[in-house]
C-alpha cells in the first residue's frame, strides 16, 4: 500500500485515517472473538478485581468481572500491546492513543517528545503513527513483564537488546507485513500497525497485571490547579482541566491534541513523573530513569497531589505514595504518564 492515499477507516471515521484492507478487519474481529471466548471461559476462575485499595491492599481474588490494572475500569484481560507513536508536528493528529489504557509522553534528542501507547483492555483496528524504540524502552516496559512492543527502527546496539530481553519486539524491519503506510502524512510520519498482525508474533505476551497503579476516591488535599506544562524544549505538552468533561485536556506545542477520529485527547489521571535523563550509549539520546525514586504530580479532578513514586527493579511496580504514606489513588479511567527531568 506504499504510495497510495487511502481513505478513511471505518473504525476512525476521519480524514487521514489509513484504510483497513476487509480481510484484516475479519481477522481482528475473529481475534476479538476468540479472546472474548477465552475470558469468557476464564469468568468461572479467580481474576484480580479489586485494583483500587487507597491502602495499597493486595488484590482481592474473587470471581467478578476483571478490572483492569491500568485504567480500574471494567475490561477484559488480554495480552499487553505497547507502542512507539510519533509525536512530531508533522505526525499529528495520531490515530487511536484515544482507545490506550495509558498513554505516555517521553523526551527524546534535540528536547523532542515523542508518545508510547500500552493497549490492553481493546484494541483498535489500526493505531500509529509507530516511530523508533530507544534504549531505556527495554527496561521502562518491563514493567508490564513480556509485552509486545511495537516499533519502526532504532540503533543497531537498541535493537540487539530488545531481541536479547524478554519484550516481544515487533518491528516493522522485522514484521512489515504487521504494519502499512497510509494517511496523509508523509514518510516517515506515515506508518501505521495492525494490532492483530502485531500480536500474532507475539504468542505468549503478558496480559495486564498489576503494575502499582491504584484507583479510589479523591484523597483529602491537593491543590486546585487548572494547569500544568512540560517543557522539553522542542516540545511542550499541557493538561488543563475539563470540569465539563472530567479529564484533563491535552496540547501539544500549544495545539488542542485531537486523534485522526476527531476526538479530543485527554485522561482522567496525569502522573508527571520527575527522573533522571543522562545520556545513554551514543550520548546523544536522553536515557530516561524509570528504576528509582523521586517526586511525581499526579493530577486528578482539577487537583495536583505531590506524591513519591519509586521503582525498585525493572520487573517491580511503581508506586505512587502520598506523604502520609497512603498510596495515591487515581481516577478511574485512562491514564498520561509524562517524564519530566529533575
Amino acid at each position: 500500500m506504499a504510495g497510495s492515499s487511502p481513505s478513511p477507516s471505518s473504525a476512525g471515521g476521519s480524514k487521514g485515517s489509513p484504510r483497513i484492507p476487509a480481510r484484516r478487519r475479519v481477522r481482528l474481529a475473529a481475534a476479538l472473538a476468540v479472546a472474548g471466548g477465552l475470558a469468557g471461559a476464564a469468568a468461572a476462575t479467580p481474576s484480580f478485581a479489586a485494583y483500587g485499595n487507597d491502602d495499597g491492599a493486595a488484590a482481592e481474588r474473587h470471581d467478578a468481572a476483571f478490572t483492569s490494572p491500568f485504567t480500574g475500569l471494567p475490561a477484559q484481560r488480554n495480552p499487553v500491546l505497547a507502542v512507539k507513536i510519533d509525536n512530531h508536528k508533522d505526525a499529528r493528529p495520531q490515530t487511536a492513543l484515544e482507545d490506550a489504557d495509558i498513554v505516555g509522553v517521553e523526551k527524546v534528542e534535540g528536547g523532542l517528545g515523542r508518545v508510547f501507547a500500552v493497549y490492553s483492555s481493546h484494541y483498535p483496528e489500526t493505531l500509529g503513527p509507530v516511530r523508533s524504540a530507544r534504549e531505556y524502552n527495554v527496561e521502562q516496559m518491563r514493567m508490564f513483564q513480556r509485552p509486545a512492543l511495537a516499533y519502526s527502527g532504532a540503533r543497531a546496539a537498541v535493537v540487539e537488546k530488545i531481541k536479547k530481553s524478554p519484550l516481544y519486539g515487533v518491528s516493522h524491519d522485522d514484521h512489515p507485513d504487521a504494519y502499512e503506510r497510509g494517511g496523509d502524512n508523509e514518510p516517515p510520519h506515515n506508518l501505521y500497525g495492525h494490532p492483530d498482525k502485531i500480536l500474532e508474533k507475539a504468542p505468549k505476551a503478558s496480559k495486564a497485571d498489576d503494575i502499582g497503579f491504584r484507583f479510589g476516591a479523591e484523597p483529602s488535599g491537593g491543590t486546585p490547579t487548572d494547569e500544568e506544562t512540560v517543557d522539553y524544549g522542542s516540545a511542550r505538552t499541557t493538561f488543563n482541566w475539563s470540569a465539563k468533561e472530567g479529564r484533563w485536556l491535552v496540547s501539544f506545542d500549544g495545539d488542542p491534541a485531537k486523534g485522526t477520529s476527531g476526538k479530543r485527547l485527554g485522561g482522567k489521571t496525569v502522573i508527571i513523573q520527575k527522573t533522571e535523563m543522562p545520556p545513554d550509549s551514543s550520548g546523544k539520546t536522553p536515557y530516561i530513569e524509570t528504576v528509582g525514586s523521586g517526586e511525581a504530580t499526579v493530577l486528578r479532578d482539577g487537583k495536583a497531589f505531590t506524591t513519591k513514586w519509586e521503582r525498585e527493579s525493572a520487573t517491580s511496580d511503581t508506586t505512587y505514595t502520598l506523604s502520609n504514606g497512603k498510596r495515591m489513588p487515581f481516577d478511574r479511567g485512562q491514564v498520561w504518564l509524562v517524564y519530566q527531568e529533575r
